[in-house]
């Protein structure tokens, strides 16, 4: 059962496709850091991108490599597919379009604490929020990969820099099952999200399903 707003001691937010409206731009990149071995290969991981929302592209690019191309690791390819994907999305996200609505959720209650916990590499999240101006909002850290949510969580839970009760907005099963794990209410958000048929998937597991974060504050509004 969902709290209100005001009864959250730590709100942590996903990335893509929940602050910012990046899911299509990670999605191109995706494809286009790989085209050049070839529509298949390149279709394959956009494929496996968008079933696995909310892993990190290390992740991806390693099974790329291994499973999709069928190669034996390689440091070297990896590390480039990753400069080359970091590239191509620093330069996307700068002009990307923020989430409505956090002025006013932060109004609903300044004392909680605000985190960004997402699959995108953290030093690029961070130098991305300073240039859009969003930092500010969330003073308990933005973090991302190489590390995953779940050992975020945790860490971030031991060091009681997450404090219960704590709310999780996601636009991913992945999210999801991160919040579930750690014991955190959890609000899936549609509008940008990459899953599809969710709302049968978010009855079945009794999860709050709203468009953004305006329409959240409509729905508390009417409690």
């Amino acid at each position: 059962m969902i709290k209100l707003t005001k009864e959250y001691k730590t709100i942590i937010f996903d990335c893509d496709g929940v602050v910012l409206n990046s899911n299509k731009i990670k999605t191109n990149v995706f494809y286009e850091v790989t085209k050049h071995f070839g529509h298949k290969f390149s279709q394959s991981l956009v494929d496996y991108h968008l079933i696995n929302g909310g892993i990190s592209r290390y992740q991806k690019f390693e099974y790329f490599i291994t499973k999709i191309l069928q190669k034996p690791y390689d440091k070297i390819l990896n590390e480039e597919l990753l400069e080359d994907f970091a590239k191509y999305v620093k330069r996307s996200l700068i002009n990307c379009e923020i989430a409505e609505g956090l002025d006013q959720l932060k109004a609903k209650n300044p004392k909680a604490n605000w985190l960004i916990v997402s699959g995108s590499d953290q030093n690029e999240l961070q130098e991305v929020f300073k240039a859009l101006n969003i930092q500010r909002y969330f003073e308990g850290g933005i973090f991302g990969s190489p590390d995953d949510k779940n050992t975020i969580i945790e860490r971030e839970m031991e060091c009681k820099n997450i404090k219960k009760p704590a709310l999780f907005f996601g636009d991913s099963k992945y999210d999801y099952l991160a919040a579930k794990k750690a014991n955190l209410d959890f609000v899936f958000l549609s509008g940008w999200s990459d899953v599809k048929n969710y709302q049968p998937w978010c009855d079945e597991n009794k999860i709050l399903c709203v468009k953004n974060f305006l329409d959240f504050l409509y729905q508390e509004s009417k409690i």
